[in-house]
């Protein structure tokens, strides 16, 4: 079957068995122009919360069709590829937040969305990189915070907030490659872009201090993904510098045609996300192929810290 015809049979699946199509902003640009919505993790977490239908199809990774089926657990939540796995969500096990949480009695723990239901159910309150600094902000001054499991966004919240935080040195694999900037010479070769990096980064440390101690270093700005739409989308610049994943763009050239975006590194192509083809989420929705389902003890204790998430926007 050709990937016209398959795209077809997506389009009539999706009527015919009440599905709604999520896809990250990472996911491939076939994807993203099929999927009823696009965004981050925490707005299509926000979907998935309120949808009607009775099939939720997540283009992404595993740890997001997790969430999906913890929030929505009457839903049936489809992944087209088990294997779409986070190199994040793997940097903390279950047993090492117990260790951890035991180390520090009375601290608050607060957990990325990155993580597995597992860790989720040890958490206190979840974030986004959207709303990590506004969840941190949220708890009593005088609390302690245990961060995880990414060690760059635990960083910028701790220095956006200038709270007591404790920070799993954890990281993904796609931002961490992207470690320093040389800001001069991306400055002299796009004098005229807006930069736009994400917390994950590697470089996100040095991007807070060149924004902070330098006029002259061109417009450094650090956003969740959502974050980078909406700056795209308003600003009256026509050149952009983009530091994460690069599915992104797909989605900010569409935004933006009459702009030029450029990707800090073309390396930054994270292999789980662009393992959902058109063929197999066709396959996903034709023979219901791979059902999430968190069990319900589980979904139960994970359920919380991700309404607290979904509460602080």
């Amino acid at each position: 079957m050709t990937e016209e015809k398959m795209i077809e049979e997506i389009k009539r699946l999706k009527q015919e068995k009440n599905a709604v199509i999520l896809a990250h902003n990472y996911e491939i640009g076939d994807i993203q122009d099929i999927a009823d919505f696009v965004g981050d993790s925490l707005g299509l977490s926000q979907v998935a919360a309120k949808t009607d239908a009775d099939t939720i199809v997540f283009c992404g990774v595993h740890f997001m069709a997790e969430t999906a089926s913890i929030i929505s657990p009457d839903k049936k939540v489809l992944i087209p590829d088990l294997e779409a796995g986070c190199s994040l969500a793997d940097s903390i096990k279950y047993d090492d937040l117990v260790k951890w949480k035991a180390e520090n009695p009375g601290a608050v723990v607060v957990s990325y969305v990155n993580t597995t239901a597992e860790i989720k159910s040890l958490t206190d309150y979840c974030c986004t990189s959207s709303n990590a600094v506004k969840v941190v902000e949220a708890i009593p001054e005088e609390k302690e915070i245990l961060f995880l499991p990414d060690r760059f966004l635990g960083s910028y919240v701790k220095a956006m907030t200038g709270r007591d935080i404790k920070i799993w040195q954890g990281g993904c694999h796609v931002h961490e490659k992207i470690g320093d900037i040389n800001f001069d010479k991306a400055h002299d070769e796009h004098p005229n872009a807006d930069f736009l990096i994400h917390p994950e980064c590697g470089c996100s440390t040095s991007c807070m201090l060149k924004s902070t101690m330098y006029e002259d270093c061109g417009n450094i700005n650090i956003y969740s993904t959502k974050g980078m739409m909406k700056h795209v989308e308003e600003s009256e610049a026509n050149e952009f510098v983009i530091a994460t994943e690069v599915g992104i763009l797909h989605r900010m050239k569409k935004m933006r045609p009459d702009a030029s975006f450029y990707p800090i590194s073309e390396d930054s192509v994270c292999e789980y996300m662009k393992m959902i083809t058109i063929e197999k989420l066709y396959n996903s929705l034709k023979y219901d192929r791979f059902e999430v389902k968190v069990p319900k003890e589980l979904a139960e204790r994970a359920r919380l810290p991700i309404q607290r998430m979904l509460e602080i926007v």
